[in-house]
């Protein structure tokens, strides 16, 4: 798989959803197996579909994060239905803007829910490190990057 960089178009819009059925019959399985991969050989700790090019509302983050937040490591679908009111900002990258780390506000906490890599429901709360990846990789599927988000400040850097 090659990754995706913007300016490409796959990037900037809203990815297409996956059917649980799809997902409990396997039909992505390899998909998500090839993403996590390329997410660990290029030092990701997110990759979303169409960071690959491909239109689906898809992406994986990092075993090690998922198991400490005792999460699953693939989303499918993912809706963010709650921001908590405090935020910080931090400097994010991304694989699909090589080189380039911006100053992101995002919200310490967040409510998220959407499918997992076999099609069933999840809904938990998140914080920390985990709720900024799950935003950062949400963003993704409805064509928002970092360059979206930046804080003025770092965009005039």
């Amino acid at each position: 798989m090659q990754l995706t960089h913007v300016p490409h178009p796959v990037l900037a819009k809203q990815c297409a959803p996956l059917t649980p059925a799809d997902l409990k019959a396997g039909v992505h399985a390899a998909l998500i197996k090839e993403m996590k991969k390329d997410m660990v050989a290029n030092n990701g700790i997110g990759l979303a579909a169409n960071q690959v090019g491909l239109d689906l509302a898809l992406f994986v983050i990092d075993e090690a994060l998922a198991a400490e937040n005792n999460v699953p490591s693939a989303f499918a679908n993912p809706e963010i239905t709650e921001y908590g009111k405090e935020a910080d900002e931090i400097e994010e990258g991304c694989l699909s803007i090589p080189g380039t780390w911006l100053t992101i506000r995002r919200a310490k906490k967040i409510m998220f829910k959407g499918l997992d890599e076999h099609g069933n429901k999840v809904k938990f709360r998140a914080r920390g490190m985990l709720a900024r990846v799950l935003q950062h990789e949400t963003d993704h599927l409805f064509g928002l990057t970092i360059k979206d988000r930046a804080t003025k400040k770092s965009r005039s850097s």
